[in-house]
């Protein structure tokens, strides 16, 4: 009798050890479809907002005969600091060949939307800066029209929501393909702050100005 309910019990035993293990199985299963899901579903909202982001923007660089990834590569360097504001930095942010950027370069510089500086302290340097023409050009499609109307129908809180949901989404994505991230010098390990209101730079060894810690550095380094 005793050997009958030990019998009973390893039987019993193994059958919830079954069940627990197969719940598991189909719990992961699940949860990586709806992962899955949940994946595929972010990719195609980026990809559709980027669709209409484009044709908007397209649609307002018509007369100037630009692509929107040319007004990509002046938004850049409106907001890109003295160590960044390069062609390499362009390359960089882009994430796109030499050749491409060097040919959107050309047609920036020939519709007269940007300028080539020379370095100062090291020639072979070559810094690029925005004309007035560009700025003004740049102020009217940025932030994109139909961006703001959408905005305008959300509410503050959503909105900030939303814009830090999206910084973790950049941050990570950067992280996994080890892509530089391009962020304000403020938020920087190598930057401190000193005397003065100034700021200083601990990678160049260079002070910062108040105004240039809010703008982008392609080394920039996260504490």
């Amino acid at each position: 009798m005793c050997r009958f309910k030990l019998f009973i019990v390893m039987v019993s035993t193994r059958y919830l050890m079954s069940i627990r293990s197969n719940y598991s199985l189909v719990n992961m299963v699940f949860s990586r479809y709806h992962f899955g899901m949940t994946i595929e579903r972010i990719e195609q909202l980026i990809e559709r907002l980027s669709g209409l982001l484009r044709g908007d923007v397209r649609a307002l660089l018509s007369d100037e005969g630009l692509q929107p990834v040319q007004l990509e590569a002046l938004a850049y360097l409106a907001r890109a600091n003295r160590y960044s504001d390069t062609p390499k930095g362009v390359t960089e942010y882009l994430g796109q060949t030499k050749g491409t950027v060097s040919q959107t370069l050309k047609v920036l510089e020939s519709r007269e939307l940007l300028v080539k500086v020379p370095d100062i302290e090291d020639r072979r340097v070559t810094h690029l800066r925005l004309t007035d023409r560009g700025r003004e050009l740049l102020a009217r499609a940025r932030p994109a029209p139909l961006l703001q109307a959408a905005a305008g129908e959300m509410s503050t809180q959503a909105l900030l929501e939303l814009g830090e949901q999206l910084t973790e989404l950049l941050k990570a994505m950067q992280k996994a393909n080890q892509f530089r991230c391009f962020d304000q010098c403020s938020g920087c390990k190598y930057n401190a702050p000193i005397a003065g209101g100034e700021y200083w730079c601990n990678l160049a060894e260079e002070p910062l100005s108040s105004a240039e810690v809010k703008l982008i550095c392609r080394e920039f380094s996260a504490p």
